[in-house]
Parts: structure tokens; sequence; C-alpha cells
């Protein structure tokens, strides 16, 4: 069986790579972490002309060889690494055709090591509106490779990339610049060194802190008294290799490409100004954030009371039709009631990422970042700040990773630290429930009041971060060199495709991560309801009937049903407070009772430290235990009574406990884990979770003790 093409996918920020990724691979695509760091990794396959298959590596954006970040790296570790597993057979380089002399510079640096290269021209439908035009064949000459013109919006071109990934024999490796006419005698004295090596790639390894597979240990031994050249020395030679191969671009292209610049002030440059207005860009921004919360709750609530009706059908329809046991019982108040819980917010979850991901097509994005940054320096982060604080509304973990691009170790650290009070989608179950319960449906100025409820406790979260921030800039006393420097990408239509792929990626992961956990979770607490330890859980039914007969028996109920049915819910509800799970809870509820919760929510704020969207589906777990009746998670915790006040337990005061705990608390132990290994120490994880929690305690206690 042959072996499978290597195809890496490397580019600039900006320049379409993923949409072309998504083309080549379409659903047959994972994300996962390189061995051994947080950075993300997106690979697929893709069917290549005669049967080919192609293993597509989509790598993250670098502007050229000479790294500054954990991404760049990760770029350069794999090219020179030939005994890695996805070390490429031919490289595409993606360019973007409004931007092709600053992506040259890359595609000239990957040619130099010798791999078979593809350059791919990008948003070739932008050429006749630009007034661009290019020589092909010309350029493949002087470039010495392959172009593929192609257009991911467009959809046209890819195939003429795939049947040239397939020929990649053919292509010429010869590099398009010498990079070793920048210091003659340096490269020689390098080349009798080591004659057997690639000389460029000697010169990565000693200007980047990167590893190269192919030397032995005495060689990196020999290497490093190349590396004792002053670091000004390196740089210099470093810039003196950029002026020679931006020489070279701008000869090719003065030959090969044509543009017409008499429109300079363009859509683009207007519409740049309204949105990174001082003024008039916040105002926008929070007006697109509004207009976001109100559609989440307006679409998805059909969608979603459609679900939570079908999952409790699908309870009460098990208990009837299989034979009673321990197993149907599990089944029906154990996994269904779990996942129901979780299940309900796809469709609130989905619309979140779909308009996260129409804004980050769009561009807009990265005026949010330039705009942002005016108000982050404050703060002691950088606008690139605001990308894991926006992120994070989908989840922390690749919030925190994103703080890679960050090159300041003081400007990450505290964004790495702060992130976790941003709302991200697993809060999102928690808020949307309490919310519903303890916030009128109702309309102020044609908005609904839990919509603007729920944009408050997304203003609350990233208020929170932002006065960490201020705090911890002025705690830390960390020296390290800050600057600023972010892309504006043009403004596009944003490809339903991508949109699409991005959406369902993120839902289907949220949901499989999610609800393995709570499947698990659901059955453990299931046992823990369902068994006691004493009498009082095995003799329920018999000290609930001794009680009633007490108060009157039968006699006091209007007939034997409504007495019957008394009886099957005080011998729930005793079994469930005798069971080892009831005892857990109440060793716990003296610490949760002055916030205004019982032992139940106790135990859902614990579990939920797995992952926040687990509080409803241990609630609905709990309440499930031991009834059948046909009822949604929200009518159930609706119908929940506070036994001392006789009052409704989530009610205006206990609910808005809850909302500012989550806003407040650390998000869950994957989060932990993540920062952890982001700053290589437990130090910062345990001050985090230490801080977050008090922080979190003191707010929901304040709240409900002001409110009650």
């Amino acid at each position: 069986m042959a072996k499978q093409l290597n195809v890496a996918l490397i580019g600039n920020p900006n320049t379409g790579k993923t949409s072309v990724f998504n083309h080549l691979t379409g659903l047959n695509q994972q994300v996962g972490n390189y061995p051994g760091i947080t950075v993300e990794k997106k690979e697929g396959v893709c069917k290549l002309p005669r049967g080919v298959k192609a293993h597509i590596l989509d790598l993250p954006g670098t502007y050229s060889l000479n790294a500054s970040s954990l991404d760049e790296n990760v770029v350069i570790e794999l090219l020179l690494n030939k005994n890695d597993k996805d070390y490429p057979d031919v490289a595409v380089v993606v360019s973007d055709v409004e931007n092709l002399k600053r992506n040259l510079l890359l595609f000239t640096q990957i040619k130099d090591l010798g791999i078979p290269t593809i350059l791919a021209i990008n948003m070739a439908d932008r050429m006749e509106r630009k007034a661009i035009s290019l020589d092909i064949p010309e350029m493949e000459k002087r470039l010495k490779t392959r172009i593929a013109l192609i257009s991911s919006r467009k959809n046209t071109g890819i195939t003429e990339l795939k049947e040239l990934i397939s020929e990649y024999r053919t292509l010429n490796t010869e590099p398009c610049v010498n990079a070793s006419v920048i210091a003659p005698e340096y490269f020689d004295r390098l080349r009798k060194a080591f004659p057997n090596q690639d000389l460029y790639k000697l010169w990565l390894v000693i200007t980047q802190d990167v590893n190269f597979g192919k030397l032995e240990r005495g060689e990196m031994k020999s290497i490093s008294s190349f590396k004792t050249e002053s670091e000004s020395n390196l740089k210099r030679l470093q810039q003196k290799e950029t002026i020679i191969r931006y020489k070279f671009i701008n000869e090719t292209l003065n030959e090969t490409q044509t543009i017409d610049v008499e429109n300079a002030k363009d859509l683009r440059a207007r519409l740049d100004r309204i949105l990174t207005h001082k003024v008039w860009g916040y105002v926008i921004f929070f007006a697109i954030l509004l207009l976001i919360f109100q559609v989440i709750y307006d679409w998805s609530q059909y969608p979603m009371d459609a679900i939570d009706a079908a999952f409790a059908h699908m309870s009460e329809w098990v208990q009837a039709t299989l034979p009673e046991g321990k197993l149907t019982d599990l089944l029906a108040e154990g996994i269904i009631a779990g996942l129901g819980g979780i299940v309900i917010f796809i469709p609130q979850i989905a619309f979140l990422f779909l308009f996260i991901s129409v804004l980050e097509e769009s561009g807009y994005m990265s005026r949010v970042v330039f705009l942002m940054d005016r108000v982050m320096r404050r703060f002691g982060l950088s606008g690139k700040s605001v990308v894991p604080l926006i992120s994070g509304t989908a989840c922390a973990i690749p919030a925190v990773m994103a703080t890679r691009n960050i090159e300041s170790w003081k400007e990450r650290l505290i964004t790495i630290l702060v992130t976790p009070f941003t709302t991200c989608s697993a809060r999102l179950p928690v808020y949307l429930i309490i919310i519903s319960l303890v916030i009128p449906d109702e309309k102020f100025l044609f908005f609904n009041l839990q919509a603007l409820t729920l944009m408050l406790m997304y203003l609350i979260g990233f208020g929170a971060a932002i006065g960490s921030a201020w705090i911890l800039n002025k705690i830390l006393k960390i020296k390290s060199k800050s600057f600023f420097v972010v892309e504006m990408p043009n403004y596009k239509l944003p490809l339903l495709k991508n949109v699409g792929i991005n959406v369902l990626e993120k839902t289907k992961s949220f949901v499989v991560d999610a609800g393995k956990i709570i499947l698990a979770i659901s059955i453990v607490l299931w046992v823990l309801a369902s068994f006691g330890p004493n009498e009082k859980f095995n003799q329920a039914e018999d000290i609930v009937t001794t009680n009633l007969e007490a108060e009157g028996g039968i006699n006091a109920f209007t007939d034997a049903q409504a007495y019957q049915a008394e009886i099957d819910k005080l011998v729930a509800s005793q079994k469930l407070e005798h069971s080892y799970i009831g005892y857990m809870g109440k060793a716990i509820e003296p610490i949760v009772e002055p916030l205004g919760y019982d032992w139940k929510i106790g135990i859902a704020l614990i579990t939920s430290f797995a992952a926040r969207e687990v509080f409803v589906g241990t609630l609905a777990t709990i309440y499930s235990v031991g009834d059948a009746e046909e009822e949604t998670i929200k009518n159930r915790m609706a119908g929940e009574i506070n036994p001392v006040l006789g009052t409704p337990r989530f009610n205006f005061a206990s609910g808005i406990s809850l909302l500012l705990f989550y806003a407040f608390a650390m998000q869950c132990m994957s989060t932990l884990a993540i920062v952890k290994r982001e700053t290589n120490t437990w130090k910062w994880p345990m001050i985090q979770l230490g801080a977050m929690t008090v922080i979190a305690y003191m707010a929901a206690l304040i709240a409900y003790q002001m409110l009650k």
C-alpha cells in the first residue's frame, strides 16, 4: 500500500488558508494539539486525481521563518525535521493576490529548504475589481515553481491545485535566492564544518531557537560555536537576508504583475473610519453584541422548547415501556435526564458560534482588536489580548492557548490569568436556565429583559477580566518588552462553507466533550442518589406511611389517588435526602446556605467543576430520581420550594447569587490544566483558582444577603 502523501498548507495570516483547507478536506478534518504543546493542529484527508490520498496539515499562520512566537516555531521545527511523521512531501504556500510582495518572503524561504513547493495565489476573484493582472508563466519561471490561481470564495482553481499536488515530484526544488551572499566567509565556514547538511537549514538553527532533526548530538555541540556570534551581528545578517529576498521579489513582481492604483480611497477605508472611530466604533461593537444576544434568545426559543419536551417525553416513555427495575430507572432518571440538560442548549450555542464565525470571516474582528487596544493599554494588556478574551466566549481552553501570539510575557501572563472571567459557552446553559426562572420575559425599549440580562452577564465577565488585569499589572513586577502590530484584512462576505464547518465542528466538539463528562457524572449521581447507607433510605415507604397515618392518613385527602400521589412524592423526597448524595450535600450545605442554595445546588456546584454545563445536567438527574412524571427540567427547578421560607428555591435573590457565582468562579478543571501547561508551573493556576473562588463566593454572598 502506497504511503499517504503529506501536504503542508503554509501562509501568512488572513490569506484564506483555512478556506483552502476546508475546500480540500471538507468535513474529513479534525482538530487537536501538537504532541507536548498546546498549539492547535488542524489536519484532514483529501482525495487527489488517480486515487491518491493526501494528508493535509493546516499549519499556524506565519509571516516568515524568523520566528517570534510559539506558533511560528512549530512551523519551522516541522520543516526542519525529516523524521517527523508530518514532514511534508510538498508544501503549498497560500498567498493573497493583493499582498503578494509580503507573502512571497515566506515562499522564498521555504523554497530554500529544498521542499517541493507550490504557490497558491488566492482571492483571484478580486483581480478584476482591483485591476490586478499577473503573467503566470513568467512568474513560474522566475520563482522556479508551479502556480495555482484560485478563489476559495468562488471555488475555482481547487481542481488545478489538486492536480499540481499530485504531480509534486516534477516540481523544481532549486532555491529562488542564494542566502549565503549576505556573508560569504561565514557561510563558507559553515559549509566546511557541515559538508553533508543543508546550508539554509543550518542557518535557521543558528538564528532560531529550534531543533534540526538530522543533526547528531556531536554536531549540535559544534554548531554552538557558530551561535557565539554577537546577537546584534546575527540580527544584522537576518536583516540583510530579508533585504536581498525583497529585492528579488520586487524585481519579479515588476516583470510579472501590474496594478491600477487610481482609487486609493475605497470602500474599505471608508468603513474603517467608521468601525474604528473612537466613539462610534465602540457604539457599533456593543450594538452588534446586543443584537447577537437578542437573536440568541428569539431564534432558539422554539427548538429549545421542542428538545426539552422531547427528552421529558422520552424519559416517561422509557419508564412506561421497559420492565420495572434499576436499569430502567438509570436510563430514564440518570442518562436521559442528564443528557437532556445539555442537548437543550445546542440551538443557542450553535447561534453563538455562528455569529462569532461571521465576525471573524468578515474581517471585522481585526478592527475590534485594533479598537480595543486603546482601552487595553491602560490595564496592562494589549489589543491582542482581545482575541483570547473574545474567543473565551466559546471556550477558555483555546482562548488561553491563543495568548501565544502576545510577545510580551507579562501581558501574556495577565491575559492567561484573567481570560477565565470571560463568559464561555459552558456557562451559557447555567445563565440561560437561571435567567429564564428569575427574570421576567418582558420587553424594555424593544429588547427582551432576559436578553439584556444575558448581555449584562457577558459585560460583567469582561469587566472582571479588565479590572483584574489592572490589579495584576500593578502587582506583578515583570519586565517585558511590549509592542502591538495587527493586520487589517480586507472586508469580505463570509463563506457559508467556512462558517458552516466552523459551527458544526465547534458545536459537535462542545456536545461530544460535554456529553462524555455529563454521561459519566449522571450515572455516578444516579447511583449515589438511588442508594442509601441506612434504614432511613431502605425503609422510606414505611416511614412516610407511618407519618401520614399519624396526620390522619387517607382521610386527610380527597381520594385514594391523591393519597398515593402524596406518598410517592414524600417517599422520593425521603430517599433522596437520605441517599449517599443527600448526606454529601447536607455536609456542604452550611457553606452554601448563606448564598441562598440548598444541598442539591451545592452538589451541582461541585460537579460543575468538571464542566460548567454539568450544573444543569446534575440538577436534571437529582430532580428526576424517583419521579416518572413528564416534566421539563425548567418546570422541576421552578417547582423547587425553600422549606424554611415556603418560597421558590430559585427566586430573584438566589438566582442573581448563582449568576454572579458562575460569572466569577473558575470555569473548570480543564482550564486549570491548560493554564498549568501554558505557564509551565502549578503556581499560577492555584493562585487563579483561589482568587476566583473567593471573589465568586463573596459576590454571591453579598448579592443574596442584600436581595433576599
